[in-house]
């Protein structure tokens, strides 16, 4: 059972792995290079415990002690009890959810173990937004998309924004980044995918006409938020496809234009 420590200091050195929340940056280059993320609220905290990640510690509101009663029983990690305005004070915003927890991440696996076994995959290039990586994880996982990769410079999905989005989704679809970029590419096509790129261009095939859930492998690749897949990443696809658009609207956004995609790849796709 593990022990639950009130804390009325916000300087308190057991509470770094909580400072600074909002500072963006600050949490982008510390996260990963400290092995921890941050899972926020009752629901998110239960998933990333049943995906397999080890917690570090719990940070919660009193009123939140009964309920993650049963985690605080089964989990050895420390739990911290603080008051909310102190919360705030430590994360720099208003924990309205009442409980965090700092979770220890798992080395993320080599792209050629993620394809031996998948079948549906996405490719996301220089995805930044962390609200669209959480929601694009979220249909991923709701579509039955086997895996995900992600150019090197796309956002990381265990950023806190982003697992908030994709309610945990993000612990349901395995992922691993690609070293080089489009070059990377090529592994992909070696292990027997259908290299295909997601643009609103004229040119491109409409979706039902290329008629992706035919194929034995599909790679769909996605670019990022108003510039789209790069022309590098567009000459390295081996075909260009477009969802068709009515009332003169040219573009759907990337979560929103990914959930479409996945559903013409997976839809009727046979058992392997």
């Amino acid at each position: 059972m593990a022990e639950i420590i009130t804390i009325t200091d916000a300087d308190d050195p057991r509470l770094h792995d909580y400072t600074g929340l909002t500072d963006v940056e600050l949490r982008r280059r510390r996260e990963p290079a400290e092995g921890l993320f941050i899972a926020e609220g009752e629901k998110v905290i239960r998933r990333a415990r049943q995906a397999g990640y080890e917690m570090r510690s719990m940070l919660l509101s009193a009123k939140w002690v009964d309920v993650m009663r049963d985690v605080i029983d089964e989990v050895p990690a420390p739990v911290y009890a603080i008051q909310p305005d102190l919360a705030e004070r430590v994360t720099g915003y208003h924990v309205h959810r009442g409980a965090l927890a700092s979770m220890q991440r798992k080395p993320l696996p080599e792209p050629a173990e993620l394809l031996a076994g998948a079948r549906r995959v996405a490719v996301m290039e220089a995805v930044n937004d962390h609200t669209n990586i959480g929601a694009i994880f979220r249909s991923a996982a709701a579509l039955g998309m086997d895996a995900v990769l992600l150019s090197p410079d796309c956002a990381d999905p265990l950023y806190r924004r982003s697992v908030k989005v994709s309610m945990g989704a993000v612990f349901s679809v395995p992922y691993a980044r690609l070293e080089t970029w489009p070059r990377g590419l090529e592994a992909v096509r070696e292990a027997g995918f259908r290299l295909l790129a997601l643009t609103p261009a004229e040119k491109a095939t409409a979706m039902d006409e290329a008629a992706p859930h035919r194929l034995d492998r599909v790679a769909l690749m996605l670019g990022a938020e108003g510039d789209g897949l790069s022309p590098q990443a567009l000459r390295a696809a081996d075909e260009w496809v477009r969802i068709p658009m009515a009332h003169g609207v040219d573009s759907l956004n990337v979560g929103a234009a990914a959930a479409v995609a996945f559903y013409a790849v997976t839809a009727g796709r046979p058992e392997a």
